[in-house]
């Protein structure tokens, strides 16, 4: 009799299978891919400098060791990848924001360039001075009035660069290219501030004589390029490296 009830006994039923998981790993995947051709069509059509904004504030989102997080006593961890990363952020935010201002005051922007110490403006010296002479030509006071409204719309440091080619000058006035690459300097400062009203405290002047050319001094050409002025606006290192 006991096998005969044996043989009755019903068998147990499998657990129900939960066939709605796959469809919530699924959709994730679906929405991740979403996300990544949307980040794709978006980079074609910024502009490289809210590129390197995006990375760099994604980086500082995602880090799970920040520059400064303590990670025992006595030791600091920097990370010196994003602090560099910052201040490229920094420098190609500035240089658009010099660009613009150029376009807008009538400048030719390819005579900026972004470089370690900033980003730098070149004016040929044949269209502010004569030969051998450290004051404004007459041609150059609209040209001057275009960049002094250019600085002054821009609240960072300013370093004005007074180049020569390599001959050499001896005047009364100027015994070497240094005094008048320094003279050509001070006039550009001095204009700024005096006539433009930019603040002096953010204006310096610098003369590099034919010691920094931009291309070998061997033909006319190259000469006249390495005569020049150049603005170099700066990223105050102070503030520069902070985040907006």
């Amino acid at each position: 009799m006991t096998a005969r009830f044996a043989k009755r006994r019903r068998p147990a039923q499998d657990p129900p299978i939960d066939t709605g998981r796959w469809q919530m790993v699924y959709t994730g995947f679906i929405l991740i891919m979403l996300c990544f051709f949307v980040l794709l069509t978006s980079f074609v059509s910024l502009e490289p400098s809210k590129i390197t904004r995006f990375v760099s504030s994604f980086s500082s989102a995602v880090s799970l060791l920040s520059g400064g997080t303590s990670v025992e006593e006595g030791r600091m961890m920097t990370d010196v990848q994003v602090q560099l990363l910052a201040r490229e952020d920094v420098l190609a935010r500035l240089f658009e924001q010099v660009r613009q201002a150029s376009q807008a005051a009538g400048l030719d922007p390819s005579m900026l360039q972004r470089t370690e110490k900033g980003v730098v403006l070149t004016l040929e010296n044949k269209l502010l001075f004569d030969t051998g002479e450290a004051t404004f030509s007459t041609a150059a006071y609209p040209r001057m009035a275009k960049i002094g409204a250019l600085v002054k719309s821009i609240g960072v440091p300013v370093e004005i660069e007074g180049h020569t080619d390599d001959r050499p000058i001896q005047t009364p006035r100027f015994p070497s290219n240094w005094e008048l690459s320094t003279a050509r300097a001070v006039t550009v400062l001095r204009y700024l501030s005096e006539t433009m009203g930019v603040d002096a405290q953010r204006l310096s002047a610098v003369g590099f004589a034919e010691y920094r050319p931009m291309v070998p001094n061997d033909s006319e050409t190259h000469r006249a390029m390495n005569r020049r002025v150049d603005l170099v606006f700066k990223i105050d290192e102070g503030e520069g490296m902070k985040r907006p």
